[in-house]
């Protein structure tokens, strides 16, 4: 399961100047969720094929009093969703005694926690890390967040001891998050297809997820997993299996009410990282607000499916509903590919259609397309509109073929590939999506430039070509000095004096 990080510490240390550079904020999520979360924020980021949840949390300084104290538990509410903690210290300032109470803390919690010791540009760290063994948290790692310094080799080396390396003698086919998610699912009978239904509090998850679960469906049971108590159901409708992912809590069957549900964000990125179609519930009476809009972009960064469902329709007169659509079409208009259910959880109206979406979902993220078959897509694209010309040159888009799935991932070559302007890839992308009928499912493009893969045959052919013509010419040589020699000889003869 995705590993969770929290960057805990006094105020002012740098929490989240390393925060915006573990998730790369201009380019990843970030969601500062008001209410339950206060001061916490999280986001995600990835190293290589590895992803991992951040938590930046409020400044500990151990002398908090009433907001400050409220903020401080937040942080320590922090430590416990952890599976992981960086325990940020200013090198500047020395140990302080928030930086001793933390330090007590962490050695009391049992968690997994690396010293991190922020602000090291300028400084022998030799010198001024010695005094932080104080602390009794072992050997700090130095990095200088402001400045990008230390931060590639710091997570290296927490990715290192999360995921060691699969020794050859015992290769399973997977990456090791993937192994371990294998056995899980394979232990608690998990398959088909597997749906997270995700939404801030008091949307109706709870409802949707009993409606799903009503008297025409066979569960086979109901257990939690280790995935931070989110609950996998696996259970079957007309034939076809599904796994739901609660992550609303336990319940047992209708008796748990929506308003006792507690929101956690870590559950739901979790789930979002683990499923292949989100349904995201929205409530028809309150309108899309923030949070909404937080929880979509987990589900867009994420890449997966997408099926939307506005809840609690029914009883709204004719003017309200017009007023929700309005605001849907001019907030969501980009959400083209996303197929959207006006329902109502309680009453079950609406609620089967949202399987028919669901599969079709399901059915394009786990597609699988022959090279070939994209290669004579994109010849096609290319001979209906010819790609701009770029500094005096015109790309040349060669062929393309499958990357990945959940999301699909399709990756052109070609020359100038990188240099595409941006409405030129979303051509393509339309072409693609509308060719081979994906639906439901956000599409990722990668261009990469370079040689044509036939290009070291023709160098072949050239190169036998060229010693062809080396030898036909050494052969030349060789008779026309033959001729040349023969010439002299001849010559030589008639030269000699008659006896």
């Amino acid at each position: 399961m995705v590993p969770v990080i929290a960057l805990v510490g006094r105020p002012n240390v740098g929490k989240s100047t390393l925060f915006n550079r573990l998730t790369k904020t201009r380019d990843a999520l970030v969601a500062e969720i008001a209410g339950l979360t206060r001061d916490r924020k999280y986001g995600e980021g990835k190293v290589g094929e590895y992803p991992f949840i951040v938590i930046d949390t409020g400044g500990i300084s151990g002398q908090e009093e009433g907001i400050d104290e409220a903020m401080a538990s937040q942080s320590f509410q922090a430590i416990k969703e952890a599976d992981i903690v960086f325990f940020m210290v200013d090198v500047g300032a020395g140990i302080t005694a928030g930086d001793r109470m933390i330090a007590d803390y962490l050695r009391r919690s049992g968690k997994s926690a690396y010293l991190i010791a922020n602000k090291i540009d300028g400084k022998n760290p030799d010198v001024v890390l010695a005094e932080f063994f104080e602390l009794g948290m072992g050997e700090a790692i130095p990095i200088a967040a402001a400045h990008n310094r230390g931060i590639t080799t710091l997570i290296d080396y927490v990715m290192e001891k999360l995921h060691p390396k699969v020794e050859p003698e015992e290769e399973t086919g997977y990456l090791p998050d993937e192994a371990e998610r294998a056995i899980e699912h394979e232990q608690l009978n998990i398959k088909g297809t597997k749906i997270a239904v995700v939404g801030r509090p008091n949307v109706g998850k709870s409802t949707l997820i009993n409606r799903f679960l009503g008297e025409d469906r066979v569960v086979v049971y109901d257990e939690a997993g280790t995935t931070r108590d989110s609950i996998y159901i696996p259970y079957e409708r007309h034939g076809q299996d599904y796994t739901l992912i609660d992550t609303a809590g336990i319940r047992r069957r209708k008796n748990i009410t929506e308003a006792a549900e507690k929101f956690s964000i870590i559950k739901t990125l979790q789930a979002i990282q683990d499923c292949h179609v989100c349904i995201l519930v929205l409530d028809a009476r309150q309108g899309i607000v923030e949070q909404d809009l937080h929880m979509l972009s987990f589900v867009l960064n994420s890449g997966r499916a997408l099926v939307i469902a506005i809840n609690k329709w029914d009883g709204m007169d004719a003017d309200d509903k017009q007023r929700v659509k309005d605001e849907i079409d001019r907030r969501f208009g980009f959400l083209t590919f996303a197929e959207m259910h006006f329902i109502s959880a309680l009453h079950g109206t609406g609620v089967g259609h949202l399987y028919d979406s669901v599969d079709q979902a399901y059915a394009s993220a786990m597609a699988k397309w022959q090279t070939n078959m994209l290669t004579r897509i994109l010849e096609d694209a290319v001979g209906s509109h010819q790609p701009p010309v770029v500094r005096g040159r015109r790309p040349k888009l060669r062929y393309a073929h499958q990357g990945g799935s959940n999301p699909p991932i399709i990756v052109v070559h070609g020359n100038l590939a990188n240099d595409l302007p941006e409405d030129y890839r979303r051509y393509l992308a339309n072409t693609f999506r509308r060719v081979l009928e994906i639906k439901g499912t956000p599409i990722r493009f990668e261009f990469r430039q370079g040689e044509n893969p036939f290009a070291d045959k023709t160098k072949e052919v050239k190169h036998s070509s060229r010693r062809r013509a080396e030898a036909v010419e050494r052969t030349a040589n060789v008779r026309k000095n033959k001729i040349e020699k023969a010439r002299k000889q001849l010559k030589k003869s008639y030269q000699k004096p008659k006896g």
